[in-house]
Formats: structure tokens, C-alpha cells, sequence
């Protein structure tokens, strides 16, 4: 803890928060966030000429906002013929829970299709697009591997391949854009929640990541689209961009985003991490772990209509002042809450699930292994030091943005 020792000796106390390896005193800062940044769909004049007397498809959900208004409703009154909707995980309104598979149906305000890719199909068949000229994505991404909107994205990038599409990225900040880390994607691990051989944070933007995916021939056959990217406006890695819509039901602010790429490991085992609560991603309990002083009861609620351990009592961390205040500064995935829980359950035989969820989630079969034989934070985090160094020269190829380092 030494690192983090560092970090929060130079700020003033204001909470504290328990971590599993004893109190630790940190403080719960007012963060500055960037107020001039310009998201790609806010910027008109870079894409309105590409799209003039085409026929335009949207995959876009509650995120895809210009302003107060939705991407879709934007171009309408630009006179763009927008023909369809693509909706991804969570739907079109982003209410829908993980997982759940979403149905096709219309827009009720504009009577647009909107056909959905988390439900009987998650690549664009030929029908789909064959009254559709270009493909526009617009969709609020958070930075990790496991997040499964860039898995739709590589699939609508496939079907624009090979049905001569044009694609266009409308370009967001990443949130979790200021570092890289996390084991690399092994090959026979991918699944939608991992297509690519990349680390869990990989730091980039979609638009930098569709980029990568098309530059390093990651499509079917290693066919390539028409990709065009239309960049944000004074957006650099290391800025802080507080989103001003939830990207999905259970991240409710950024304290949970931030957080998200270390908790998410958690939904491989036994331990809840608050869905089901009003603090989503920024808990972690169990009914198996006897350690902590914060108690959550979990109980079915809009985005968790079947939350881990439905109404039994969970014992361990509300971690949400630690999300808020230092988990920029820590800027690592951070195991040792994992390795800590696996430590102290008293059932470690289902700790974790036997689906192999946690295999798909870390995308590297060694780290589980490594977890049961009681190898440290530290010394699991070596272990990806070398895959890092090789990821952020590939990754430096796709840069759009000046980075965090």
C-alpha cells in the first residue's frame, strides 16, 4: 500500500474508508472536470457533408446525446434520412439488465425501427442493411475490455465490411482513458464480453479502438471497412470527463465507472458488488466473507431484476468514497481486493463460478490459478508487465489523442 500511502499523504482528510488490509485515511476530493470538451456528434461542420443524400443507420443508445437531445433527433432536423436504429446491450433506452436479450421494436417518438444486436442476432445481416448507406456509431464507451459495446461495434464493423458500408465513429472520452493495465486477452478465451488481445483497460477512446480492430485485421478474414472517425474537440487522455449520461443501468456515476474495471472480476465469483442496491459497482460483499464493517442486502431493481444473493445479507466495503476521491490516482487494476476476498471466504470451493465466467473476464486462464495459490496482488500484476509494455506500442499506431503519458 505504500504507493497509495504516497498519493493520499499530500491531501487533506475529509473521509475514511475501510480497505481490506486495515483503515486507511483518504480524502474525498472535489475532482475539476473538463467543461470544453467537444464529443464528435456535437460537431456538425466535420460530418454533415459525409452524410447529405445517404442513407444513415444509428447504433446508439440513452448516451448517444447532443446536448439535451438524442443523436437521432439531431440529424432528423439536420434533414438526414436516418432509415433504423441498431440498439446494443441494455437497449436503446440503456434500461434493460446485463445480459438480458433485447427484442426488436420501434422508436415511439420517431417511428423508426430499432433492431436490436443483444438479441437473436448481434451482427447486421444483409437484409438489415440493404437500405443503408452508412453506418454511424455513437455510443458511450468506459474503457474496459469487458465492456460489450465495442464487441457490437467489431460486429457492425464486420457486416460494413463486407457489405461495402461506410462506417463513422462519433468519438466520446474515455473515462478510464489515463492508464493501461490488466492481463492481455489469451487466444481461446474470446467470448462478446472479449474479442480482441487486448489488456482489461486497454485507454483509448471507441474511435481510437475501431482504429486498432480495423488496423490490425481483427474482422472476419481481416477484411477492413470504410472507417471514419469524426474526433472530439480539446479531449486529451489525461483529462477528466465526467459523463453527463449513465452509460448503462448499473453504473450510476463516476465513482462506479471508475471502479468498474477492477469490481467487474468479482461478477466471476461469489462476491456482489451492489447490484441491486443504490451504490452499483461500488460495493463488494458476501455472504461467505466475515471481514469488513459495511452490510447490503441486494434485492431485485430496474437494471437487476435478479441481483447475486437476492435478498441475503452481505458483509464487506462500500468503496464508493475510494471510487470518488483515488481511483484516478491509483490508476492500476486493482487486484488486491479480489485476493483479500478469495483470502477470507469461508466457501472458497464456490468462490468462484464454475462456468468459467472469470476465465472470460480476465481472459487468461493463470490468474484464478494464481489467486488460489495465494500468490499476491503484487505479484499477479507482474505477470502482465511484460504484455503491457507490447500493447502500448501496438496501441500507440491508433492514437487520435495526446496520451496520458
Amino acid at each position: 500500500m505504500l504507493k497509495y500511502i504516497n498519493i493520499l499523504a499530500v491531501r487533506k482528510i475529509f473521509a475514511v474508508v475501510i480497505i481490506f488490509t486495515g483503515i486507511n485515511a483518504v480524502a474525498q476530493d472535489s475532482i475539476s472536470y473538463e467543461t470544453d470538451i467537444l464529443v464528435g456528434a456535437e460537431i456538425d461542420t466535420a460530418y454533415l457533408e459525409m452524410l447529405k443524400g445517404k442513407r444513415v443507420a444509428i447504433v446508439g443508445n440513452q448516451t448517444s446525446m447532443v446536448g439535451d437531445e438524442h443523436m437521432v433527433d439531431h440529424l432528423l432536423q439536420l434533414g438526414i434520412e436516418v432509415k433504423k436504429v441498431f440498439a446494443p446491450e441494455h437497449g436503446f433506452r440503456g434500461k434493460e439488465d446485463a445480459g438480458k436479450k433485447i427484442n426488436d421494436g420501434l422508436d415511439a417518438k420517431t417511428g423508426l425501427p430499432i433492431m436490436s444486436l443483444h438479441g437473436r442476432r448481434k451482427k447486421p445481416t444483409t437484409e438489415d442493411l440493404f437500405d443503408v448507406d452508412v453506418v454511424i456509431f455513437d455510443i458511450q464507451d468506459v474503457g474496459a475490455r469487458f465492456y460489450t459495446y465495442i464487441s457490437t461495434m467489431h460486429y457492425v464493423m464486420e457486416a460494413c465490411a463486407e457489405q461495402n458500408k461506410d462506417f463513422i465513429v462519433f468519438d466520446r472520452p474515455n473515462p478510464n482513458g489515463h492508464y493501461v493495465d490488466g492481463p492481455v486477452l489469451k487466444e481461446g478465451n474470446e467470448s462478446f464480453i472479449g474479442l480482441h488481445p487486448v489488456p482489461i483497460v486497454h485507454g483509448m477512446t471507441i474511435g481510437e479502438y475501431a482504429q486498432m480492430i480495423n488496423g490490425e485485421g481483427w474482422l472476419k478474414n481481416k477484411v477492413k471497412c470504410n472507417l471514419k472517425v469524426v474526433k472530439c474537440q480539446n479531449y486529451q487522455h489525461s483529462d477528466f470527463y465526467k459523463l453527463p449520461v449513465k452509460p448503462s443501468p448499473n453504473l450510476p456515476n463516476m465513482s462506479s465507472i471508475y471502479l468498474y474495471p477492477s469490481l467487474c472480476l468479482f461478477e466471476g465469483t461469489q462476491v456482489s458488488i451492489g447490484r441491486g442496491t443504490d451504490k452499483q459497482f461500488q460495493l463488494a460483499g458476501s455472504p461467505f466473507n466475515s471481514t469488513g464493517e459495511y452490510k447490503f442486502t441486494p434485492v431485485p431493481k430496474p437494471g437487476a431484476s435478479k441481483p447475486k444473493h437476492n435478498g441475503e445479507e452481505c458483509k464487506g466495503y462500500d468503496l464508493s468514497s475510494f471510487g470518488d476521491a483515488h481511483m484516478r490516482d491509483v490508476a492500476v487494476l486493482y487486484m488486491k481486493w479480489i485476493v483479500e476476498f478469495y483470502k477470507n471466504s469461508s466457501d472458497k470451493e464456490h468462490f468462484f463460478r464454475k462456468d468459467g465466467f472469470f476465465r472470460l473476464l480476465t481472459g487468461d486462464r493463470s490468474i484464478q490459478k494464481m489467486i488460489v495459490e495465494s500468490k499476491s496482488a503484487e505479484e499477479i500484476a507482474a505477470t502482465w508487465k511484460d504484455e503491457i509494455v507490447e500493447f502500448k506500442k501496438m496501441r500507440s499506431k491508433y492514437l487520435l489523442y495526446t496520451d496520458f503519458e
